[in-house]
């Protein structure tokens, strides 16, 4: 599926942006069900639909109403849908990580991001792994844009090879989920703004630095988001988005055995926010940055 030099890229910068082989139905058939999420959000004033932790599988931003719905976030459309595991469990995508971290492969958890017109939720700079580490690194983020993507509709922007870099995301003792702000400076000037169009994928290693703007225009920005670990990377802390599908196998062998790097890492610590945006601060969804 991935040429040497398309892996080759992936492995010297922290990224790869093609575009997948998804049918134009598989991927109508996840913005339909979208679309039904945000119509049904039209009815709920505060975040709702307790997962497994507790936690409200559609998260809202502030300032939603039925008449301007800011739903955000669906945490594991696939527990819930069954396009959506298609997608993410049996496809060319689910193909294509295996040749990044396999050849064995997990599902860890996924997500949708949704940035409508007129929201203003920043995602802050931050790295993936500090809030699902594991024994080993072999871990990716895969995005599918679900819209076309410019820096206009707040696309997703990452720091080329800073996967080999560390930051802490802790604050004043306290796991804030973002890297110290005084480096935001330097990450604007190395970032690369990730456009493309409906259906391109972007897989991600879990230790690239990443944020996004607001959506400062009149068309929507949504992504399919999901994490995918090699089989023999094994979690040291409970996920921090969990579904009763976590550690399945997708393609290759089952393993019980771990394999370690040698690193030090911090480990977070549970957050009562329903998802990250709460402990990055709702303040951005009224003063984006």
């Amino acid at each position: 599926m991935l040429s040497a030099s398309q892996i080759d890229e992936f492995r010297e910068h922290g990224y790869l942006v093609c575009p997948s082989d998804l049918s134009q139905d598989a991927v109508g058939g996840l913005l339909s069900q979208l679309d039904a999420w945000i119509e049904d959000s039209r009815c709920h004033e505060t975040n709702y639909e307790l997962m497994m932790d507790g936690k409200a599988r559609f998260d809202l931003e502030p300032g939603h109403t039925s008449e301007h719905p800011k739903l955000r976030r669906v945490a594991n459309p696939a527990d819930i849908s069954p396009a959506y595991q298609q997608v993410l469990w049996d496809s060319s995508i689910t193909d294509m990580v295996a040749e990044l971290v396999g050849p064995s492969i997990k599902f860890h958890h996924c997500k949708l991001n949704i940035k409508l017109p007129g929201m203003a939720t920043v995602v802050r700079y931050h790295q993936d792994h500090p809030f699902d580490p594991h024994t080993n690194d072999d871990m990716l983020t895969m995005l599918l844009l679900l819209d076309d993507m410019s820096e206009a509709n707040g696309c997703l922007k990452i720091v080329p090879g800073s996967h080999r870099e560390r930051y802490t995301h802790y604050r004043d003792g306290k796991f804030v989920g973002e890297i110290d702000p005084a480096l935001y400076p330097e990450f604007d000037r190395r970032a690369v703004p990730i456009t493309g169009r409906v259906g391109d994928v972007c897989f991600m290693h879990t230790w690239a630095v990443h944020g996004s703007e607001s959506n400062r225009s009149s068309a929507p920005r949504r992504l399919l988001i999901c994490d995918y670990t090699a089989a023999d990377a094994f979690p040291l802390t409970a996920p921090a988005v969990p579904s009763p599908h976590t550690g399945r196998l997708l393609r290759g062998t089952p393993t019980r055995t771990a394999r370690l790097i040698a690193t030090t890492i911090e480990l977070d610590e549970p957050y009562a926010a329903d998802s990250f945006f709460g402990i990055q601060g709702d303040k951005d969804a009224a003063h984006a940055r």
